[in-house]
């Protein structure tokens, strides 16, 4: 993947941090993964797994982590 998407890290708020932290986790798959058909066909294998899902839930909150210190946790 060569387009470019992701300028900044800083967002207004920690909803929107939050939402860049699962986009995040998301384009990771993305890459790992570049074929599109792969990724359906396993998509209910995970979408059924608790393991699976706590497994991207704990993705998301390192994503989270980033984003939040990189805006200083919105500390003003």
């Amino acid at each position: 993947m060569s387009d470019v998407w992701l300028t900044s890290l800083i967002t207004e708020t920690p909803q929107q941090g939050f939402e860049l932290a699962i986009t995040l986790s998301r384009r990771g798959v993305k890459y790992t993964q570049p074929d599109p058909e792969v990724l359906h066909k396993l998509r209910p294998e995970y979408a059924n797994s608790a393991d699976a899902l706590t497994a991207a839930s704990q993705v998301i909150a390192v994503n989270f982590q980033t984003v939040a210190a990189a805006n200083n946790y919105w500390r003003k």
